[in-house]
């Protein structure tokens, strides 16, 4: 035994009992701590415990030196290093430690040390996989996730992006671990397809971050928070942002990656994968969760209560053309037609007329006859958005549209309600023309060149028609006028919305007001909350008396109003 300065002592082992397998790597580890701390780190320390330090780097296939800092580190497995605390450790200056740092980067590529935290200057630790290697099998092999299921490979992805928010793992670091997942993994459709792509990698990392929230975390409400840990640099991560918000990064143009919906319209602060990228990427992945949701932003033909709907003669004509025509039997063999003549395949309708006269309740009735499905647009929310974003949330709705197409056997109907904005005349551009102006012609140009490519139904309803824009009258295929029931026709309904009335009454309110459709549902309404009110059924003079209050000024002519 021999003792050295400060007390301290060590033994001298012979040859035999410093054999391979007869220590423990994590023996000879502890017999280096011993002789660090008695010597620093200096040629002495390689002379007295070269044997010890001989075997550690030859199991871990390391030089002498980074066997020595290996083995500083592994003493406080359970710690993270900052440079200030690597200086304290190894007991030299901070410009010395620049001279250790290309051996701990050495043990950083063999997976000994990991870099964790996002800071310009990572922390150093030891991860518990190395621990419990040394301890269980006395040697650190890195495992090579290769050949591996596609289930497996989203279970090591999540590892990977957890590690990264626990500041466990730096995001150059995290960057190589991806690389190396893909490559050692190119038997999968999803590994070929990602590559494919040809992105940069920092954009392959932020897709690869985007199918991991959206299989481990079921999430298709991606907000910037979620993917900002990616980058270790504010300015690149604001960049990003930015790109996001105003549409123009690669993920986004390319189709992959789409704004989430709020309330029907996309939310300009949140994201997901769209249909594309979970058909191309995730088509492996038998999830229930995961297949393209085919009714997304679809009111469902099914859940359309019935009604039943009066119209003059001309527009019952009308009504029963466009229900034959759109029956799937007969819309497939004249859109089959159309493609071999050359000709736009798409059904573009207008209804036009006064307001209450059933317009939008016959596009619902014809999508339920049809068994349709349809996705109903409000043009005058659109509208209300910012300048500059109405124009991607136009862009947005055909596109969810033609997803929808691709995604059900029956094509649904897309319905532009009260589309007076769409179809007014386009005004002539200035140098003084308002932002607006400009805005709502920008949105008509995108409409006009979305009805050329249309691969299914639209319907656009409307209370003005003399002021449409001859571009849209000629891509309308067919244009329907709905006018305010005749004589008959109201008698028939108010027969029908009241049974409790007689014929004579019914015939008698018809010749006396002019109503629609609308008004006179808004008229038996009020009948049946007074009912309600008063206890028993109102007599007819009650209803003759709120048939007259729902004209302006509570006349039986002039000016009428709509809805209510």
């Amino acid at each position: 035994m021999e003792e050295l300065k400060d007390g301290q002592m060590f033994f001298e082992y012979t040859k035999e009992e410093l054999r391979p397998g007869y220590f423990s790597t994590l023996e000879h580890i502890e017999q280096i701590l011993e002789y660090v701390r008695a010597l620093g780190i200096q040629d002495i320390l390689f002379e007295k415990a070269g044997s010890h330090i001989a075997i550690v780097a030859e199991r871990l296939g390391l030089t002498p030196l980074q066997a020595v800092l290996f083995s500083l580190l592994f003493g406080g497995y359970n710690s993270t290093y900052s440079h200030e605390d690597l200086s304290k450790l190894f007991r030299c200056s901070p410009i010395k430690l620049l001279h250790y740092m290309s051996d701990l980067e050495i043990l950083r590529k063999k997976k000994l040390l990991a870099a964790c935290s996002k800071r310009e200057n990572p922390l150093f630790r030891v991860p518990m996989e190395v621990v419990n290697a040394l301890w269980k099998k006395d040697v650190f092999i890195p495992e090579l996730k290769s050949g591996i299921s596609i289930e497996e490979f989203f279970g090591v992805l999540e590892d990977l992006f957890d590690q990264v928010r626990d500041e466990e793992l730096c995001c150059e670091d995290l960057n190589v671990e991806l690389k190396s997942l893909l490559e050692n993994n190119m038997h999968l459709l999803f590994s070929m397809k990602l590559m494919s792509y040809n992105f940069e990698w920092e954009d392959t990392a932020l897709l690869l971050c985007f199918c991991h929230l959206c299989v481990n975390n079921h999430d298709d409400n991606i907000g910037f928070h979620d993917f900002q840990f990616l980058y270790s640099q504010r300015s690149k991560s604001r960049l990003i942002c930015r790109e996001f918000r105003e549409g123009d990064h690669i993920l986004i143009q390319t189709q992959l990656i789409e704004n989430a919906n709020a309330d029907g319209f996309p939310d300009r602060e949140a994201f997901k994968l769209t249909d594309k990228a979970k058909k191309e990427l995730l088509g492996e992945l038998e999830i229930p969760s995961l297949q393209i949701n085919r009714k997304k932003g679809l009111v469902l033909w099914d859940a359309i209560p019935s009604r039943k709907l009066f119209y003059n003669e001309k527009e019952e004509h009308g009504v029963q053309e466009l229900l034959s025509l759109l029956r799937e039997d007969n819309f497939r063999n004249i859109q089959q037609r159309l493609t071999r003549g050359g000709m736009r395949e798409g059904f573009a309708c207008l209804f036009f007329g006064g307001p209450g006269t059933g317009k939008t309740e016959t596009a619902y009735q014809i999508a339920k006859e049809t068994r349709r499905n349809i996705m109903p647009v409000d043009i005058s929310a659109i509208k209300g958005m910012y300048v500059g974003e109405t124009e991607k949330h136009i862009k947005a709705v055909f596109g969810n549209y033609r997803a929808a197409v691709c995604a059900n056997e029956t094509a649904p109907i897309l319905l532009f309600n009260e589309a007076d904005a769409l179809i007014g005349k386009r005004i002539a551009f200035t140098d003084s023309s308002r932002a607006v102006d400009r805005m709502e012609n920008t949105m008509q140009n995108i409409i006009l060149q979305e009805l050329e490519t249309l691969n299914g139904i639209l319907i656009a309803t409307t209370n003005l028609s003399r002021n449409m824009d001859s571009a849209f009258e000629r891509r309308f295929l067919y244009k329907l006028e709905f006018k305010r029931p005749d004589r008959e026709v109201r008698s028939r309904i108010w027969q029908t919305m009241l049974p409790s009335i007689s014929r004579a009454e019914a015939g008698e309110i018809a010749a006396r007001f002019d109503f629609s459709g609308g008004q006179i549902e808004n008229v038996v309404r009020k009948y049946t909350v007074t009912g309600v009110l008063s206890g028993g059924q109102p007599s007819f003079k009650t209803l003759l008396s709120l048939c007259a209050n729902e004209r302006m000024g509570g006349e039986d002519h002039g000016n009428r109003i709509g809805f209510s």
